[in-house]
């Protein structure tokens, strides 16, 4: 009776894993289909393998792959890194975010990504991709990154006229901790005090930027990235 029951155990924990493992959907047929421009054909299958596998965190990174819109592949990548960093798919996602962050000019953020990447997957082919990248863009821009003073550095041979506003707190302690988070992802950040019917708030802001159409560029980055609803002002207005 005791052997019966332990086999069963054995036959219990096989299914187990076996549904475990069948929740992952292998998307290499389909992201081979992306590279040959069969992307809608892709997509109309997506539906149904979400449905199917409801579970599968490689279905999350083929849905960023299709994703058109930057900031919203950025989310699911992030998702992934988060909740499946055992994924097959894991350090490709940080590869992405890296790559996405990069190409923005959001450098020190990118450098976290990339450091992520080294980091915990040290074999990944992924380190060396970012490696050439960064040689390609040191040579094609100069040693320049001409995005890099608006958002993390003070110049003082520019004038910075617009920043993205990020919160309004009649309590210190909150606007500081949202200056910090923000200031942890490589990035900007200050507080100014704006009287408004007699209520002095504490204004965080993120960024500094020469015209309204670089903070406007960045400004759904911000929204995203640190969970806001923030608008486009001119400094010390």
């Amino acid at each position: 009776m005791k052997k019966l029951f332990l086999i069963s155990l054995f036959v219990i924990s096989f299914i187990s894993a076996s549904q475990i493992k069948a929740q992952e959907v292998d998307i290499v047929p389909y992201l081979k289909m992306i590279e040959q421009g069969k992307i809608e054909e892709v997509k109309s299958k997506l539906l149904d393998l979400k449905t199917d596998y409801p579970k599968s965190s490689n279905l999350i990174f083929l849905e960023g792959v299709l994703t058109e819109n930057g900031q919203d592949a950025v989310v699911l990548y992030q998702t992934l890194v988060e909740k499946y960093p055992k994924s097959a798919y894991a350090d490709a996602a940080i590869y992405r975010l890296y790559s996405y962050y990069f190409a923005l000019g959001l450098y020190n953020t990118a450098d976290k990504n990339l450091n992520m990447l080294k980091k915990d997957y040290p074999e990944s082919p992924y380190i060396k991709m970012a490696a050439v990248n960064v040689v390609k863009n040191d040579v094609e821009e100069t040693t320049q990154r001409p995005d890099q003073t608006s958002i993390y550095s003070d110049n003082v041979e520019k004038e910075f006229l617009y920043s993205v506003q990020a919160g309004a707190f009649t309590n210190s302690d909150n606007a500081t901790v949202l200056k910090k988070e923000i200031e942890n992802a490589g990035m900007i950040s200050f507080i100014q005090d704006k009287n408004v019917a007699g209520t002095v708030f504490k204004v965080v802001y993120i960024g500094k930027f020469e015209t309204r159409r670089e903070a406007e560029d960045f400004l759904p980055i911000a929204n995203t990235r640190f969970r806001i609803a923030g608008r486009v002002v001119e400094i010390n207005q």
